[in-house]
């Protein structure tokens, strides 16, 4: 029971539940944001009322998880000062940069052209309306890129110098810093998988409304609009998700090892399931030979690092062919878990395919685009699979960077502020543990609340009716627009 005193493990538990629920919104909205564009996009070709209810939709949802998003975000940057403020001084003048970055850069333009979304659709005119739907989405990518470059940083840092005291690390060149060896790889797979999560969410919602029977063109075209971008999404997955593990395999040799169970220096291979005794250095799976060595480097003989060498502490060497490990020195991460929790995620990227490829299917058979209630109920739970994946994806990169709070320069022990307690930092979990549910509750019910009422057709002509595409915008001091105010 020694982890209930531990301040570091209660720290790492205290960010982890922070983390996790934050980032149940996060890949939400950034997500749902594309879906309001593709909506409004469709309605100013169509002028369909339906279109523009469908919009009017997704606008309310993607509020409703755009909101909570930023305040649980808010909550994770108070944390650096407390729990982690040795952190802070070591690093602070590198991370804070890209969080500086995310505030003037990508989160001002995200909100001010939601405000136009939101309350401006009959004072500008269709087309301003349409570009400001992108523009949010475009400020949401924006701002997850910001946050990537602050979180590769710490994966694979580059541009800094550690002050000759060793007081604090420095930037020295910030493109340099911002797009270090793991940046692009790390965005684009993950941004990738925030979009899988959107696709199956709007699924799931058109699943919802052809099982209860109701809504039945919302239904048949929100499946179809969360297949479309399912598939490419997906399919975009494989190609993302080599370029992260090739810079694994090049720049965090331990995480590679630890990834799947590799002891002993040789050809890695490549595990579909199996356990891990750390106690005795072993691993048990079914496994293909080499397998994980050819998906680095093209090479199934390619040498990489075992943990019991980096275990003990490896020099910068070029023995190894395709790979140049840095110095280690601070131990190896917890190796099951890391084990677990990368297969855990490719198994369900495995299952992501074949919801799809059901999916697809079943729609191409169907000549009236209806789906048998069992497929039906499976796809009202599709998000949960995407969900885990990525949830299991970031402890792959969290917890297979341990011991290191940065990479290779500092512990993540001691990287915990000096003067927090193990009392103190227990009272934060059990409050944020008891705010947090009661805050997703709120959400949940009110998300539930507009699935249940679903999109709202207007009247054609009815007051407060928007423009044609070619139409100017009312006057901000007219009778009409008064009216729509």
């Amino acid at each position: 029971m020694e982890f209930l005193t531990d301040v570091v493990i209660l720290a790492r538990l205290q960010f982890a539940i922070t983390i996790i629920f934050h980032f149940l919104f996060v890949p939400l909205s950034i997500s749902l944001g594309l879906f309001v564009a593709m909506s409004e996009m469709r309605y100013y070709k169509t002028r369909d009322e339906h279109d523009k209810a469908a919009t009017k939709f997704w606008v309310k949802i993607f509020t409703t998880t755009f909101i909570i998003g930023v305040a649980t975000g808010i909550t994770m940057e108070f944390s650096f000062g407390t729990n982690w403020a040795n952190y802070s001084r070591f690093v602070g003048d590198i991370f804070g940069a890209p969080l500086a970055a995310e505030a003037l850069l990508a989160f001002f333009l995200e909100s001010v052209f939601l405000g136009i979304v939101l309350f401006a659709r009959n004072r500008v005119s269709p087309k301003a309306y349409l570009v400001s739907c992108w523009l949010v989405f475009i400020g949401s990518a924006l701002s997850a890129l910001w946050i990537l470059i602050a979180n590769s940083w710490m994966q694979t840092p580059a541009g800094y110098v550690v002050l000759s005291d060793g007081s604090k690390a420095v930037i020295t060149d910030f493109w340099q810093a911002a797009f270090n060896p793991s940046t692009i790889a790390r965005y684009l797979h993950t941004v990738d998988s925030l979009l899988i999560l959107g696709s199956f969410c709007v699924i799931a919602v058109g699943s919802w409304y052809l099982l209860k029977g109701r809504n039945e063109r919302f239904g048949q075209q929100f499946i179809q609009m969360g297949l479309r971008v399912g598939i490419i999404t997906v399919i975009l997955m494989l190609p993302f998700a080599h370029m992260q593990a090739v810079v694994v395999a090049e720049h965090q040799p331990a995480k590679l090892a630890a990834m799947e169970g590799h002891w002993e220096d040789g050809p890695v291979d490549l595990s579909i399931l199996g356990w891990v005794n750390e106690e005795l250095g072993e691993t048990k799976s079914l496994s293909i030979p080499g397998g994980a060595s050819f998906l680095g480097s093209g090479n199934t003989e390619t040498v990489y690092p075992g943990l019991n060498n980096l275990e003990d502490g490896l020099e910068d060497t070029n023995d190894y062919d395709g790979v140049k490990p840095d110095y280690y020195h601070g131990g190896i991460p917890p190796v099951n878990a890391t084990f677990q929790a990368y297969h855990l995620m490719v198994g369900l990227y495995a299952m992501l395919v074949l919801w799809l490829v059901f999916a697809a299917i079943a729609l191409a058979r169907s000549r009236q685009d209806r789906f048998s209630k069992p497929l039906l109920t499976l796809l009202v739970f599709g998000p949960i699979v995407p969900f885990l994946a990525i949830q299991s994806g970031w402890m792959v990169a969290e917890v297979g960077r341990q011991p290191w709070a940065v990479y290779n320069l500092l512990l993540t022990s001691e990287a915990v502020s000096p003067v927090v307690s193990a009392f103190e930092i227990w009272i934060t979990i059990l409050l944020f543990v008891l705010f947090y549910t009661v805050l997703f509750i709120s959400w949940l019910r009110v998300v539930l609340s507009i699935i249940r009422t679903g999109p709202v057709v207007e009247a054609e002509g009815a007051e407060g009716a928007e423009p044609s595409p070619d139409s100017e915008p009312a006057s901000d001091i007219s009778p009409t627009s008064e009216g729509g105010a």
